[in-house]
């Protein structure tokens, strides 16, 4: 599969590419990024394997940065994404690091943050994740005007073999780890063929629920469930209901201005 600026199809799902035949088979120099072109990605995708932890890290900002700057898709977006997706069982990656306290638990930093980066790259993909701020779009550029947007879809399209990656990591012994891989999994099976996964993603994510004080874990798991039409009231805590409804009076004072704005003026300061 060669990817162009003429041609973003993914891969087919039951069998993704390799990393190094993403590597050699994508046309890099002809694929738009926040900066430029693609030329310089396949360099630092390959230094996210280094054995150095110091080479990863600055290779996670060289080879993610240029690709979801402001948390927009770009044309090269999708085949790193699938180059990320294809190193996840990496040795170099999965390889745990070892604090100078012995009574520490081991830690898995670049494997943490490149799941990240697929969560939020695939939550930003994802039209539906927030219908308030698409509606916001359509009044001011246009009803449909996210259709006009291919490198979305081709993201869009390409989360069946994004996911193939991350599912093995669901039941990874590490508990960031795991959760990271959840958080990773709930927008990318919104893909039609992946629906069938939301009966495991809830139980992964009540195990979540009931130990992770993480704010942006739980909502996010929270709000899965909701969607799939699971009855979580027996798994907010008093944290969760004060989040809830701290949002939805920013939401609402959120809405006024946007309705203040649009209508040519407002009579308070927004709610920054």
């Amino acid at each position: 599969m060669i990817f162009s600026r003429r041609q973003l199809e993914p891969p087919r799902p039951a069998e993704p590419p390799s990393f190094q035949t993403l590597l050699d088979s994508t046309d890099w120099a002809s694929l738009a990024t926040a900066c430029g072109t693609g030329e310089s990605l396949p360099a630092a995708l390959t230094l996210l394997t280094s054995s150095d932890p110091v080479v990863r890290e600055t290779a996670l900002h060289d080879a993610l940065g240029p690709v979801t700057h402001q948390n927009s898709i770009y044309e090269a977006t999708v085949p790193v994404a699938l180059c990320v997706a294809a190193i996840l069982n990496h040795p170099a990656i999965t390889a745990a690091a070892y604090s100078h306290d012995a009574m520490a638990p081991p830690t898995h930093p670049t494997l943490v943050r490149l799941l990240d980066w697929l969560g939020d790259t695939a939550y930003d993909a994802d039209a539906d994740a927030d219908a308030e701020c698409v509606a916001i779009d359509e009044r001011l550029y246009g009803e449909g005007s996210l259709d006009e947007y291919p490198e979305m879809h081709a993201f869009r399209d390409a989360r069946p073999a994004i996911f193939s990656g991350v599912q093995a990591l669901l039941g990874h012994d590490n508990t960031h780890v795991r959760h990271a891989a959840l958080i990773a999994a709930i927008p990318l099976i919104e893909h039609p063929l992946l629906t069938q996964h939301q009966t495991n993603l809830a139980g992964h994510a009540r195990c979540l629920l009931a130990t992770s004080t993480d704010r942006h874990h739980r909502d996010r798991v929270l709000k899965a469930l909701k969607t799939w039409g699971h009855d979580t009231s027996t798994l907010e805590n008093a944290s969760d209901i004060a989040a809830r409804e701290r949002y939805a009076r920013l939401k609402a004072a959120r809405a006024s201005w946007d309705s203040n704005w649009m209508g040519g003026g407002y009579s308070a300061d927004p709610p920054f």
